[in-house]
């Protein structure tokens, strides 16, 4: 299966945010199981997500705190605000839209 870059690139917030929504995670975790969920289908460049991070995190859809993993690099960690729950919901439902849209104008039902 093949995905145009630009059919998701309007959808990185809503897809960080939706990792996030399952629990704080650091960048390379959050990447992998992006890559995991599709099957390595897609993934984030790492200047893509670290940079969607940043952007996160100033618009105050995200938090972020130095994790505590014990010996080896310290890990920064990612957390989703009020805020970013709901602008979650509300990409969410863009992209629901988006879809609904797309299949109105792409499918071709048989007569």
């Amino acid at each position: 299966m093949s995905i145009s870059a630009d059919t998701l690139r309007g959808h990185t917030d809503t897809i960080i945010l939706t990792q996030l929504k399952r629990g704080d995670n650091y960048g390379y975790e959050i990447n992998k199981n992006i890559q995991q969920c599709t099957h390595g289908v897609y993934g984030f460049k790492e200047a893509t997500l670290y940079t969607a991070f940043k952007r996160l995190e100033q618009t105050g859809l995200i938090t972020s705190y130095w994790g505590d993993d014990g010996p080896g690099a310290r890990r920064r960690y990612y957390s989703i605000t009020e805020a970013g729950q709901q602008a979650w919901e509300t990409g969410r439902q863009a992209w629901k839209n988006t879809r609904t849209l797309l299949d109105a104008l792409i499918d071709i039902e048989e007569e």
